[in-house]
């Protein structure tokens, strides 16, 4: 199946704690503080492979983790950093944050990528802390806590050409003749569901073509499935726009020109910012007369057109070798700038929370966590870091503006405390 976007929450490994050790070695005396420093998380990272076209691996998974960095050891052995993970997703890949649409990465070419984690720094051991005036430190720092981040991915398919027209035009039978895709035909509208990319070789000249399933009226303003496809239409170097020259209907093929035209320009006015070829599709069972009318309409509109038959081949050959010689002329077009929520932040330097459940009010949050492991609360000096840190954080004031006054119990990451000034 073919899944062009997908919504996943990453999260970097945590960085491994720093240890208290002292060197214990006999005939050495007074060996002094050996405790080595934590290892490093492991990032997370997006990688755009061209061995893969589809977002179909994270159709059910949507939570993925980095290694977790080890912890340090005595003898000034620091812990081994956590390995990164890399997520592989096809080229043409919109990275964007999810909710606010601000757009992370453009993963265009095999093997672009973005650093979407970093991982949580080591912490460091008691040796680190060692210096003519505290000789014997009895604490050391944990690691830090691993970012999480909730990303969209939208697919936007890398393509030469664009098949554009109403449902059963015959866009799957042009694809399906001048390249080795088979795409599902039948003679009933939608028969494709989903674009469709072909490989198209003229004499060594090789470029990619893709079957984008039928528009209908109002497909710009998201009539049927018309932004989802549309989409994949933006990274074209040109379309082919595909008219059904038989009338089948009683509608005039013109009507139906006009009509797909209208929507191409409203969408990101892509009609004006990619050149576009006609393709007068059937002509096996359409009067020469009526053919000519419709080629000098719309040539009159200053359109290169072509006359052919998906069916019985006739015409096919030139358009292929025509179009081969074009698209190697033309330039990747750009994406239009993402539409973005404005949303206005404010910088946590400290990241912690006030929890009130039930009259127990808990501070929560990776600061006030990481703190408290760096904490040995049995050391005088370490403790009174630690109070320095809860005053100049804000975490007391924000107690106080919290209600709790002195004697109250407090619980900092689980662990009770009484509340004094």
């Amino acid at each position: 199946m073919f899944y062009d976007n997908a919504t996943i929450e990453v999260r970097s490994g945590n960085g491994g704690n720093g240890v208290v050790s002292f060197r214990r070695e006999k005939y050495i005396p007074n060996g002094g503080p050996d405790g080595g420093n934590g290892g490093r998380g492991g990032d997370v990272i997006l990688r755009a492979d061209r061995n893969i076209n589809t977002l179909q691996d994270y159709r059910f998974q949507h939570h993925f983790s980095a290694e977790d960095g080890e912890s340090g050891r005595g003898k000034r052995m620091a812990g081994s950093s956590g390995a990164s993970l890399v997520l592989k997703v096809p080229a043409g890949t919109l990275v964007l944050q999810s909710g606010t649409r601000e757009m992370i990465a453009d993963l265009k070419e095999d093997g672009d990528e973005v650093i979407l984690a970093k991982g949580g720094t080591g912490g460091r051991g008691n040796m680190c802390f060692a210096n003519p005036s505290r000789q014997a430190p009895r604490f050391a720092t944990a690691g830090r806590t691993g970012a999480t981040v909730k990303i969209d991915l939208e697919l936007r398919l890398l393509a030469d050409a664009a098949l554009v027209g109403f449902p059963n035009a015959g866009k799957s039978t042009i694809l399906s003749v001048v390249s080795a895709a088979k795409p599902k035909i039948a003679s009933y509208p939608f028969t494709t569901l989903q674009p469709i990319l072909g490989v198209v070789d003229v004499g060594g000249t090789r470029f990619v073509l893709v079957d984008v399933p039928g528009l209908i009226e109002g497909a710009s303003e998201g009539a049927g499935m018309g932004h989802d496809f549309l989409r994949h239409v933006e990274r074209a170097r040109m379309l082919i726009h595909v008219v059904d020259a038989s009338s089948f209907d009683g509608i005039d093929p013109i009507d139906r020109f006009n009509a797909i035209n209208e929507e191409l320009a409203q969408y990101k006015n892509l009609l004006g910012k990619r050149p576009m070829w006609v393709v007068l599709n059937k002509i096996d069972i359409v009067e020469e007369e009526e053919i000519e009318r419709l080629r000098e309409e719309i040539e009159r509109e200053g359109y290169r057109v072509f006359a052919i038959s998906a069916v019985t081949t006739q015409g096919v050959m030139a358009f292929k070798q025509a179009l081969a010689a074009e698209v190697v002329t033309l330039p990747l077009p750009e994406l239009e700038e993402i539409e973005q929520m404005k949303v206005y932040r404010f910088e946590k330097k400290y990241d912690f929370e006030i929890v009130t459940d039930k009259q127990i009010v808990c501070v929560e949050g990776p600061y006030i966590r990481e703190l408290m492991l760096s904490t040995n609360f049995s050391d005088t000096e370490s403790f009174r870091h630690f109070q320095k840190r809860i005053i100049e954080s804000g975490i007391q004031d924000a107690l106080l503006d919290a209600g709790v006054e002195e004697g109250d119990e407090v619980f900092l990451d689980g662990s009770s405390f009484e509340f004094s000034l």
